[in-house]
């Protein structure tokens, strides 16, 4: 039987992901597309889960384990007038809870496998869907925005724009034993995200007028406060727009959204890019089970199904970092009830497990 021709149009972590992925697949021909004249070089951090990590594992081949950084402990605070309260702590003596990688070593590493692979690529502008003609499958991985993402999805998508700025840096430390933390501020989440024994990334969401300050200067006194040492030196600061988009529609036709482009959360809960990976993760199993039957995929319900799979899961999830992010905004009417709820949660031992849960393996039972 000939080989069915996919193109994956985007080369971010979503789409070189989706690549290798899909080209483990036997009966597929795989083509990667990508910007002409298109530099990036992102100097972030991101967090997987251990269920995630393991989906990593089965796609590239001898993943060098040291790229990622393991994390056993996990503690939420909250801010009041008197202290920042340790109202939640997960841990593991056995096993990771989550890894942490930095974007452009691992964009290195997926680049590296597609070459190993001798996967085909091509730099192309990709304008309208018309460019691609000649495919069976158009999978597009063009991040948040893309025009031509308005042929396919409706105007029914959930969007919120939440007037804020994601900060994010490196910051380099002689602390010992830093563990994985995520604070709540009156000023917004804060996110320290350990990736090597002295550097850990941050992810500080504000209001946009906090681009009025000298970001560098509140940042540097943000953290050294936290962490109470002055001892630091940070790195690679940038920030970017924070919105909520969740697409209802998935496809059209032989064409299908992945990756930022069908949902873009908060990042409060550290599940953006959590939720590409099953979704990747599900895609290929659903191609895998109609190629080895022998059937055509454009002839299939193999994006219906991606869809009715994964749509309910991506959409709860978005809905519910965008509630736990309203509940930690700075309210004075509110907030005294809140210390009383967060005192009592760390008591409830079964809401601990289920956090757990959901945080590594999704809502799919």
């Amino acid at each position: 039987m000939k080989k069915q021709r996919i193109c994956i149009v985007g080369d971010g972590l979503s789409g070189l992901m989706t690549a290798i992925a899909l080209n483990k697949l036997k009966g597929l021909e795989v083509h990667l597309i990508s910007k002409k004249n298109k530099h990036s070089n992102d100097k972030r951090t991101t967090a997987i889960s251990a269920s995630n990590y393991e989906f990593f594992k089965n796609v590239i081949d001898k993943l060098d384990k040291k790229l990622f950084w393991p994390t056993k402990k996990i503690d939420l605070f909250y801010e009041t007038k008197d202290q920042n309260i340790n109202f939640l702590n997960f841990n593991e003596d056995s096993k990771n809870l989550m890894y942490v990688f930095e974007n452009n070593k691992i964009k290195e590493i997926l680049i590296k496998e597609i070459k190993k692979k001798k996967l085909k690529t091509f730099k192309k502008n990709i304008n309208e869907l018309k460019d691609l003609n000649g495919y069976d499958i158009k999978i597009l991985c063009l991040g948040r925005s893309s025009k031509i993402y308005q042929g396919i999805a409706d105007k029914r998508s959930l969007n919120k724009d939440y007037k804020e700025i994601a900060i994010t840096g490196y910051v380099k430390h002689d602390l010992k034993n830093l563990n994985t933390a995520q604070y709540f501020f009156k000023e917004g989440p804060l996110a320290i995200l350990p990736f090597s024994k002295n550097n850990f990334s941050f992810v500080w969401s504000v209001k946009k007028e906090f681009l009025k300050k000298d970001i560098n200067s509140s940042v540097k006194s943000k953290i050294c406060k936290v962490l109470k040492t002055n001892k630091i030196q940070i790195s690679n600061l940038q920030s970017y727009p924070l919105k909520l988009n969740l697409k209802r529609t998935y496809y059209k036709n032989d064409t299908l959204i992945l990756g930022e482009g069908l949902h873009t959360v908060h990042p409060v809960a550290g599940q953006g890019f959590n939720l590409v990976l099953r979704d990747i993760n599900k895609l290929q199993k659903i191609f895998k089970y109609y190629t080895e039957l022998g059937m055509s995929l454009k002839s299939t319900s193999a994006l219906e199904e991606f869809t009715n799979n994964r749509k309910s899961e991506n959409i709860i999830t978005g809905i519910g970092i965008d509630l736990t992010h309203n509940f930690f905004k700075q309210n004075k009417l509110l907030d005294p009830f809140k210390e009383i709820i967060l005192k009592n949660i760390s008591k409830n031992n079964t809401l601990k497990k289920i956090s757990k849960y959901i945080s590594n393996q999704g809502l799919s039972i």
